[in-house]
């Protein structure tokens, strides 16, 4: 590797070429040369008129820079400078003989952006009216790193500087749909990177290679397929984010362990179990090797374009990922990424499955909401058109994606009605299920949406029951309007949020993570999969209670909706639709609003044949009681 290096810093004018080359000149002590003093008197006439230069004009200008940086080469040593080089081929003539010496830094930002910067410039010939002829000249270079000028001149020198040292900042390991798209958005935002993946002979080879050759922002990555490679060409203390199946972590955990060193960071970015993350952290907290269990949702999409992110661990280790992770992240209404610090172990993954068992339930829903239509006689893009409408109320990215769903048609029909009514899971509204059950909590919406979705897979055996079991005399007369549909919706939605956030809490409080309700809804405002304007006023609920059917808006909301919901459900009982999720946020409130239960019944029998005893009403005491009932 050539140690003498010319670096270009490249781009139009007014993107901050001369601030950063000299910040860069400080650190680094190299000397810099601004292209503009190297402009012909006659050139500067020409531009302080405001009349763009043409290729005859810059010619001789391209090859006084290129002298200055071959007689540097020559001499063995490094230099930086800035010019504009806005096509090809004058970047061809800039590196005419030192192309083996020459790295490439294009800095770039939209028109109105510097246009701006231009305006409040003073002492420069270049004339803001000339930007618009520099976007036109401008030929977006394929062999540079692209870096965005909204980053701080010191953001920029450093990631300039991470290049140089030919050591990869970050590492991605399994680059799936997601690792893939992940990978994309980290090199958008000027981080250097490694990618790894798997060698399977004849199945899985050269992914990486290929992968990068496929997209250009992903120019000056490292690749492999040996570990051993890829390892070695990350700064340390390595940061490796995993983006691989979740029962696949410790193998490969195991696989990376011989070239780890102490002080090296492992992200867990799948959808993992918290309590296996919590395993996992102890044993390589064991060897001063940290895990970070990082929840990401959004999809590929989110992936690529910003995700909402989850991360929990050692708060030290996670301030050296910290730098990473936010920029990638979403952004919220003001600008804030959608990641933030979790809290300890694996609650950053326990937040992940909670999110996706409220997923669980808000899909069910609108399953519910369609059918609800659909045998009210309406079509697909009539129903679509109606989830439109309901956007004067509330939106969420679910809500919009489902009226997209109905309008998709396949040939004269619609799409929808050719898919197999056959609903699969990867796991996560299980483990919600059973976590719920382990902290004795009634998370009974996201049950009865898991529960929803096996008795889709039961096709042969339902279609022989609807022989079987033939519907009694429905009434001719629907009564439901479409009004009742969307407040009844409305309030399941409610009661489904509360219960995963109720989850949240508890699990907060079993393990002391110490959680925080308000900005855990914050970064669910963006990038993931359940964002919604509900759960932005759930931001500032949450910092005013921890309980959000304690509040007096939600109190009141409720409380209005409810005669909707006892419609939509009765007249469902009566038509005998299966709406079990809309029917169960019923149940649920009519239960847990009841000073009174039937519980003591069930104590009562629960003494009778086990002596498991019990507690009295008239005994504050809480002393526990045992009757011979015979």
């Amino acid at each position: 590797m050539n140690k003498t290096k010319v670096i270009f810093l490249i781009g139009v004018s007014g993107v901050g070429k001369t601030t950063v080359g000299k910040k860069l000149s400080e650190s680094l002590d190299y000397p810099f040369f601004d292209g503009d003093d190297y402009h012909s008197q006659s050139n500067i006439k020409k531009m302080s008129s405001g009349n763009p230069l043409t290729d005859e004009d810059r010619m001789e200008w391209l090859k006084k820079i290129n002298a200055l940086a071959v007689s540097h080469v020559q001499n063995e040593q490094s230099c930086i400078i800035a010019c504009s080089a806005l096509r090809k081929t004058y970047r061809d003539i800039l590196s005419s003989s030192i192309e083996l010496y020459a790295s490439w830094y294009f800095l770039e930002g939209s028109y109105d952006l510097i246009y701006k910067r231009m305006e409040k410039r003073t002492g420069h010939f270049m004339q803001s009216s000339l930007l618009k002829s520099q976007f036109q000249t401008l030929e977006i270079p394929e062999n540079a790193l692209r870096i965005d000028v909204r980053w701080s001149s010191n953001r920029i020198v450093e990631i300039i500087k991470s290049n140089g040292l030919k050591k990869a900042e970050f590492g991605v390991y399994g680059l799936g749909v997601m690792g893939k798209n992940l990978s994309r958005n980290l090199a958008k935002n000027g981080f250097v990177l490694s990618l790894y993946n798997r060698h399977l002979k004849g199945k899985e080879e050269a992914i990486a290679q290929q992968v990068k050759k496929t997209y250009s922002e992903l120019y000056l990555a490292y690749t492999s397929d040996d570990l051993e490679e890829f390892t070695s060409t990350l700064q340390t203390p390595r940061k490796i984010i995993l983006m691989v199946p979740a029962n696949t972590i410790d193998e490969v955990i195991k696989q990376l362990q011989p070239f780890l060193a102490e002080g090296d960071i492992l992200i867990d970015g799948g959808n993992s179990n918290y309590q296996e993350t919590r395993r996992r952290m102890h044993e390589l907290k064991s060897k001063n090797i940290w895990l970070i269990g990082a929840g990401i949702s959004g999809g590929h999409q989110g992936a690529l374009l910003g995700p909402s992110i989850m991360p929990s661990g050692d708060k030290t280790a996670y301030a050296q990922v910290k730098p990473f992770l936010e920029p990638i992240a979403a952004k919220d209404k003001n600008g804030s990424p959608c990641c933030s610090y979790i809290g300890p172990e694996g609650s950053g993954h326990f937040i992940k499955m909670v999110h996706n068992g409220i997923e669980y339930a808000e899909m069910q829903l609108l399953a519910e909401v369609v059918l609800l239509f659909r045998n009210m006689g309406f079509n697909p893009d009539k129903i679509a058109t109606i989830l439109d409408s309901w956007s004067r109320y509330t939106t969420s990215y679910l809500l919009e994606i489902t009226a997209v769903i109905l309008r998709k048609k396949e040939g004269k029909g619609w799409l929808l009605d050719h898919i197999l009514d056959k609903a699969e899971n990867k796991g996560t509204g299980s483990w919600t299920t059973i976590s719920a059950a382990q902290l004795g909590m009634p998370s009974s919406m996201i049950t009865t949406s898991l529960f929803s979705r096996f008795i889709s897979f039961f096709i042969e055996e339902r279609r022989l029951f609807s022989e079987n079991f033939t519907p009694s005399q429905s009434p001719s007369k629907i009564s439901l309007t479409e009004g009742d549909i969307a407040n009844a919706y409305r309030f399941a939605s409610i009661i489904n949020h509360y219960q995963g956030f109720r989850l949240i809490k508890e699990a907060s409080k079993s393990y002391q993570w110490k959680l925080d309700l308000s900005e855990l809804a914050r970064i669910w405002t963006s990038g993931c999969i359940i964002r919604s304007t509900f759960m932005e006023s759930l931001v500032e609920i949450y910092k005013t209670t921890d309980d959000l059917l304690l509040h007096p808006h939600m109190i009141k909301e409720i409380n209005a909706l409810k005669p909707y919901v006892k419609k939509v459900v009765t007249e469902a009982i009566h038509q005998e639709w299966a709406i079990p999720a809309i029917n169960e946020s019923l149940v649920f409130l009519t239960s847990f609003s009841k000073a009174k239960s039937t519980a003591n019944i069930i104590q009562a029998q629960r003494d009778y044949f086990g002596a498991h005893t019990y507690q009295r009403k008239d005994d504050p005491s809480g002393q526990y009681y045992h009757t011979h009932w015979q």
